[in-house]
Formats: C-alpha cells, sequence, structure tokens
C-alpha cells in the first residue's frame, strides 16, 4: 500500500472507530418506532439501544441510558411524557419528528424541552442531522420553524402586561393542561398522558377557564400560543 492509500485507509479506520449517539425512540404507533429504528440502523450515524412507547419510556430510558430520545411529537401525551423524562434526567437530549406545520406545535414542543424537532415532512437525514446538531448544543429545525420561534420571542419581548399577568396566574399543572388541551386531547388522552385522574383534569380545564376569561376549550389554543 502507497504512502496515500496508507493515509486513507488510517483516516477511514479512525472515522469507523469514532463512538456513534446512543438513541430511543419513542412512539404509541408500533409500526412508526419499528420503522424509524430500523431506518436509523441501517442509516449507520446512530446507534437504537432502545425503542419503546410513551407508557415505558421512562423505564426503558433508565435502563438503556441513551444520549438522545427521538420521539413522536404527534403520539397521546408525548409531550407530557418529554416533560417527565427532563425531570428525570435534565441532560438527555429530546429531539421530536412528525410535528404539524403550526404555531402552536413547534412553540409546545420547545416548551415542552426539546431541543430539536423535525416536521411531519422531515426525512431520516433530516432528523439525524438534528440528533447531531443537539447533542451538540445546536438547536436545529425547518426556516418555517425558526420564523415561529422569532415570532414567539418578539411577542413575548413586546407582550403587554396582561398576557403576562394572566399567564403567571396559571399554575404548572394548570399550564401543562392548556398546552395538551391547545394540542387536541381530550381529557380522556391527557389523565392517560399525565397519569391523573379524569376528574382531575376536568377541575383543571375549569380553573384554566375561568383564570383566561374564556368559555370553549378552543379558546384556551388562542390563548396558549400567546404565552
Amino acid at each position: 500500500m502507497g504512502t496515500l492509500d496508507s493515509v486513507v485507509g488510517l483516516h477511514q479506520s479512525s472515522a469507523s472507530d469514532l463512538p456513534v449517539p446512543k438513541v430511543m425512540v419513542v412512539s404509541s404507533v408500533l409500526l412508526y418506532r419499528e420503522g424509524l429504528a430500523a431506518s436509523l440502523s441501517a442509516d449507520g450515524r446512530m446507534e437504537v439501544v432502545g425503542v419503546t412507547d410513551p407508557a415505558h419510556a421512562a423505564l426503558e430510558a433508565l435502563a438503556c441510558t441513551p444520549e438522545a430520545v427521538l420521539l413522536d411529537a404527534t403520539g397521546e401525551g408525548a409531550l407530557a411524557m418529554a416533560r417527565q423524562l427532563k425531570r428525570l434526567d435534565g441532560e438527555i437530549v429530546l429531539v421530536g419528528f412528525g410535528i404539524s406545520d403550526s404555531a402552536a406545535a413547534a412553540v409546545a414542543c420547545a416548551e415542552a424541552g426539546l431541543a430539536g424537532f423535525i416536521d411531519e415532512n422531515g426525512s431520516i437525514d433530516a432528523l439525524v442531522n438534528a440528533t447531531i446538531s443537539a447533542l451538540h448544543g445546536e438547536f436545529r429545525c425547518s426556516p418555517r420553524v425558526t420564523a415561529i420561534l422569532c415570532e414567539r420571542l418578539a411577542t413575548l419581548a413586546n407582550g403587554d402586561a396582561t398576557r403576562a399577568a394572566t399567564a403567571a396566574s396559571l399554575t404548572p399543572r394548570e399550564l401543562e393542561v392548556a398546552s395538551l388541551v391547545s394540542e387536541g386531547l381530550s381529557n380522556k388522552e391527557i389523565a392517560l398522558g399525565l397519569r391523573i385522574g379524569p376528574a382531575t383534569v376536568k377541575n383543571h380545564v375549569h380553573n384554566i377557564l375561568d383564570k383566561l376569561g374564556v368559555r370553549r376549550r378552543a379558546a384556551i389554543a388562542a390563548r396558549v400560543t400567546q404565552y
């Protein structure tokens, strides 16, 4: 082997010896999580160490200790699960996929602690790149989502005192429930995701409506996106 070939061979060997990030895939849909895990394994840039549903995500994360969790952000209780994982391990990196192309969804993902996310039209390559960027402390998302988040920051910076006072009047749990209501989840779905009783969720929703001064659940979503 010539000198140049030796250098190239050494470089390729060193690159192949580099550790790849360990990730866990979470989705309430079996087909989605198994299909994504297979695609990621074929891609080779990340090692899938766990595949599970939101209900078992916390226990699975403790067992397989992934560096990043890739979660189906459209799934039932997905963002509530994301908050739970961040409470268990503040250093774990969360990356969402499949989010709807809406301001409310983007803001909800960011506020749930996701360090990166791609929308429902995102590719495997986009998800891998977003995950690797997040593991390096860089936030990567589509230009549209970037614009949405910048608009959100501008709204917060220039928001009036009334909205700020209203947001402050909601308890952390009420804010969590309000965010899930804004995603279109029913009381039963919220109860399952947060592991509380439906009656408790109903009381939270009633209190949220009173504090926000609105009558319908749909109005909660409109107000939540303003905070």
